[in-house]
This record gives structure tokens, C-alpha cells and sequence, in this order.
């Protein structure tokens, strides 16, 4: 179980001079402080995924990076199960599984040397890392590229490695910003059904996404961010509601409730 309470972040503007018009205009700025996520709360429990949608620069990647550990909140509260993620973000990171919006492999390596090393630094054995990569490669289709090195890969070949190394530890959660950006359409098939399996598995995800179509097939809980303020949480049913014949329409209603 994922708990996000209040959960806020600003980061110091050097020169606000510099900034674009489009910046200044934002009510996030604050002086000499941009509020990045100024109040978001919510909850994802086990076996449930949680879409997490918003325009770009809404906030969610700074969300994500908070409850990833690389971030510290100035506010609010984070909790996987009984573990706070502020006060014990070591003992936070051997629960989670998290995918940035960068896949960032080393290049020289191969598909299966960059999973092998995330093992190890998981402190997991060579046994159980060699057992837990032939069982994701069998889930992400890898088999075929896995012994290659890494900087030939497609983004397709990236991603699906990415995700390995984000899972070969079996975290208790697992964060994905983005999972399908950039793929085609076989490749995203594959992601999604993977996803479909830690749902199946009773582990809580949550991914954040701008397509529309995957959060109808996979999640049974939506999360809105509109200028770091949650502006919808609840369950798909109540999303769709919005506008039942248009999910475009729905988010963008659901963007319009920080509005009001």
C-alpha cells in the first residue's frame, strides 16, 4: 500500500528575471520559489493501479521522485505499508521499484549486465538474480537482445530493460513515470500486459501517463496533478463520469476542479 499525504515541494529560483513569460505566469511562482507540488495526496492499495495523469510540468514527475526516495518533500507525508519514506528512505528504496522518465543504462554493457548489477545492489545472489532475469525476459519478450550491449539498443529494447532493472529485486510497489512513451505499438502491448501481471501479483503500481486508452484497460484508480494540486483523486467509474462518452473531456474536467 501507497499513502501520499499533503505531500508538497518548492525549489529555489536563482533569477526570476530569466524566466519565460509562460513561467511568470504560472501561480506556483512565489518570489524567489517555485512550488513544484504545492498539495497532492493519494492512495494506492494493494493489487491496484494507479494512473497518474496531468499536463506536462503539472507536478507528477516531482511526485514521483519524492516517493522514489531522490527527492526530499518540504512537507507532507509518504508511506509504503508501516515504512515512512521521509523519516527511512533507505529501508524505503529495498521496497520500491521505480522507472524514471530517463532510462540511463551504461552503454557498454549489456541488457542483462545493467539488471545484473541493479540485483547486486539489492544485495540479492547471483542464483536469484540469473532466475529473476529469465523470468522477466520471458514476460518483456527480451531474450533475443538481452546478451547485447546496451548503447545499440531501440528505445523499445531501453525501456523493456529498464523495467527489469527496476523489478529484479520483486520491490513490494512499483512507480513507472511513463512506461510507454516512445514505443510502438507491440512494445507498449508488452509493457501494459506486464503491468496487467503485478496488478494480477497484488503488488500496487502506479504510472503516470498521457494516454488515455491505458488508463481505461489497466487502472482502477485515477490520480489528476494540475499545478501541483490534486484536482481528482477517486475510482476510474467516477472518472469516466465526467464525461462518459469522452475521456479528453473527462480529464479536462477533472483539471478544471483545481479551479473552482
Amino acid at each position: 500500500m501507497i499513502v501520499i499525504k499533503e505531500l508538497a515541494k518548492k525549489f529555489t529560483v536563482e533569477n526570476p528575471k530569466k524566466l519565460s513569460e509562460q513561467d511568470k505566469k504560472d501561480p506556483r511562482l512565489d518570489g524567489r520559489y517555485f512550488h513544484s507540488v504545492k498539495n497532492v495526496s493519494l492512495r494506492c492499495n494493494k493489487g491496484q493501479v494507479l494512473g497518474l495523469l496531468g499536463p506536462n510540468g503539472a507536478g507528477k514527475t516531482t511526485t514521483l521522485r519524492m516517493l522514489s526516495t531522490a527527492l526530499q518533500p518540504n512537507s507532507g507525508s509518504i508511506m509504503i505499508g508501516d515504512i515512512d519514506v521521509v523519516a527511512d528512505p533507505v529501508m524505503a528504496r529495498k521496497k520500491i521499484g521505480f522507472l524514471s522518465g530517463s532510462t540511463g543504462l551504461y552503454g557498454r554493457l549489456t541488457g542483462r549486465e545493467n539488471i545484473e548489477y541493479f540485483g547486486r545492489l539489492n544485495g540479492m545472489n547471483e542464483a536469484s538474480i540469473k532466475a529473476k532475469i529469465n523470468e522477466i525476459a520471458d514476460q518483456l519478450d527480451m531474450h533475443t537482445f538481452l546478451d547485447r550491449r546496451s548503447e545499440n539498443f531501440s528505445t523499445g529494447m531501453k525501456q523493456k530493460t529498464s523495467i527489469a532493472r527496476a523489478v529484479v529485486h520483486s520491490p513490494d510497489v512499483v512507480v513507472l513515470d511513463e512506461p510507454t512513451t516512445g514505443l510502438d505499438i507491440m512494445a507498449a502491448k508488452t509493457v501494459i500486459d506486464f503491468i496487467r501481471d503485478l496488478k494480477h501479483k497484488g503488488i500496487p503500481v502506479i504510472f503516470s501517463t498521457h494516454h488515455l486508452d491505458e488508463v481505461t484497460e489497466l487502472c482502477d484508480h485515477i490520480s489528476v496533478i494540475d499545478h501541483g494540486l490534486t484536482s481528482f483523486d477517486g475510482p476510474l467509474a467516477d472518472f469516466v463520469a465526467l464525461s462518459p462518452n469522452n475521456l479528453h473531456e473527462a480529464f479536462m474536467r477533472a483539471l478544471h476542479r483545481s479551479e473552482s
